[in-house]
């Protein structure tokens, strides 16, 4: 899709949403818009639905889902995000959340099941037949960042002994294939994963010829304990739209499909840009006060504690601040290029990790050229604002101890812009996690002890 389609798209979105805002108002003010309220909001895509009620504040969120049909609950609880599909589950009998689950595939309850009341779930298990039950507690039983956790269950299998003549009838008993079908599997008869036959192989060869002499079998495919987004990694690489899942002994007992790893990317990619603003968790933008809250306090405390310190470096130069008002006026430009630059280099180590481009060599390759850099652009960059300084205050002296210290900062910010995504990485915590609220801590701190050391040192 391109800029000018995903642009189209996103204000498309944005209309619907007025629109049905618009709606919900003039019905609120006695104008006699139900029907068309009802209508435009069946006509919506799940997806989008989703959109709107995550748009939307807390009572007109309510009261568009209570206008959705009962029918479709189910799949727009599957699209919106955790905090909200909360909000939305609380507006729900037990009755409902029944009617709007027990239609979804095995691998789509185990999606909601952990977000579902306590008193829904036994209900729910005794209704499902054996098989899907079994499904269900089998996707259970994988982390949430696991592979099994996504596989999904509905696929089409066929033998390697037969013709393709043979499987063209037998996909021909089908009213419709599983979503995102591009294969089918090639098993034999102990259910052994031997290959796949794409689609378009399928259709260009003589009926006559054996699967066998037609399939695939050197396949890309995925045990459920792998990291699912490693597994999404490797959909983007080889640029695939379905794969298999076996067990450690090679037996098929699922698959996993592009349109599960698309919300992963989605997922790890929003989950990253939450870290480094240290944030917990996604947030219902909507939310309560409280619990907006209870997620954002932490890294606020302890940037509170590094901004405390910061000041305390300044008090122990009040007495050089006050013989040279100068200092006063220059040491946040010190500290603030120091933490872009280190937020920059912050952000490609992440970027490396998370796609599993650094090893402890090449790290090391990355430390040294990360100080080359900043070597450099200190001195440019540093020479430049140490000018400004000479020309503005006259003092050749103060624009000599700015280039310096501003070089001197920028080294610390790619020291720390490489080593705090790496440590954490090594202690088995999320490189992305506050990253930036403990790169400006470094960076304003350091900053300002070595630009206000220098010029006490060498001015005062």
């Amino acid at each position: 899709m391109s800029d000018s389609e995903l642009r189209g798209s996103a204000s498309r979105l944005h209309e619907q949403l007025e629109e049905i805002a618009a709606l919900l108002h003039r019905h609120e003010a006695g104008a006699p818009v139900e029907v068309v309220l009802q209508q435009r909001l069946q006509q919506l895509h799940p997806a989008d639905m989703a959109f709107i009620l995550e748009s939307l504040p807390l009572d007109e969120r309510l009261a568009i889902w209570q206008r959705v049909s009962p029918d479709r609950d189910g799949d727009i609880l599957l699209e919106v995000s955790d905090a909200v599909r909360e909000s939305l589950i609380a507006d729900m009998d037990q009755r409902e959340i029944m009617a709007a689950v027990e239609p979804l595939d095995a691998d789509e309850l185990a999606d909601l099941v952990e977000d579902l009341p306590s008193e829904v779930l036994p209900e729910l298990m005794a209704s499902l037949g054996a098989q899907q039950r079994e499904r269900v507690q089998s996707a259970l039983s994988w982390k949430d960042d696991q592979l099994g956790a996504l596989m999904d269950f509905e696929m089409v299998t066929i033998r390697e002994d037969i013709s393709l003549e043979t499987v063209l009838r037998y996909l021909r008993r089908f009213d419709e294939l599983p979503t995102q079908t591009d294969k089918l599997f090639v098993v034999n008869h102990d259910n052994l994963l031997t290959g796949v036959l794409p689609l378009h192989w399928l259709l260009v060869n003589p009926p006559e010829r054996m699967v066998s002499a037609v399939m695939a079998p050197d396949v890309n495919t995925f045990h459920p304990a792998d990291d699912a987004y490693d597994v999404a990694q490797a959909f983007e690489r080889y640029d695939l739209v379905t794969a298999p899942v076996v067990d450690e002994r090679g037996y098929l007992i699922g698959r996993i499909a592009v349109d599960a790893m698309v919300d992963v990317i989605r997922e790890e990619s929003d989950s990253e840009v939450l870290s480094r603003g240290g944030l917990r968790e996604e947030e219902d933008i909507f939310a309560s006060v409280w619990k907006s809250v209870q997620n954002r306090w932490a890294w606020l405390a302890i940037n509170l504690m590094t901004a405390f310190i910061a000041s305390r470096v300044i008090g122990l130069f009040e007495g050089s601040i006050r013989q040279l008002v100068a200092l006063a006026a220059l040491m946040p430009i010190v500290a603030g290029i120091g933490g872009n630059s280190g937020n920059q280099t912050t952000t490609m180590i992440v970027r490396a990790l998370a796609l599993k481009q650094i090893t402890a060599e090449s790290a090391r390759r990355l430390w040294r050229k990360e100080l080359v850099v900043a070597l450099f652009n200190g001195v440019v960059w540093g020479g430049v604002i140490g000018c400004v300084a000479w020309w503005l205050y006259d003092n050749w002296a103060l624009g000599l101890v700015m280039m310096v210290a501003m070089t001197l900062n920028l080294l610390l910010a790619a020291l720390c812009g490489v080593g705090i995504p790496v440590l954490m990485t090594r202690l088995g915590r999320d490189p992305a996690l506050g990253s930036s609220v403990l790169i400006t801590a470094m960076t304003d701190s350091g900053g300002f002890l070595i630009f206000l050391g220098l010029a006490t040192v060498f001015l005062i």
